[in-house]
């Protein structure tokens, strides 16, 4: 993985990562082979970190895009 990926995926938000989890085109880079693994990691790792009901609350404002 090339540093500026991880730099990148270091730098998103939950809510931003979890929105492109949601509505990435299928093959995104993000998601693929070693950056993917980290990818999820550190989106597990944040969403640790967020008050109770938050995660819902982003979800919920996120929504579904069909």
């Amino acid at each position: 993985m090339k540093d500026d990926v991880k730099k990148t995926i270091d730098g998103m938000g939950y809510e931003s990562m979890l929105s492109l989890w949601r509505f990435a085109e299928v093959g995104h880079p993000f998601f693929q082979e070693d950056t993917g693994t980290y990818f999820t990691k550190v989106m597990q790792e944040k969403e640790k970190l967020l008050a109770p009901g938050e995660k819902s609350k982003i979800s919920k404002s996120l929504g579904w895009k069909l």
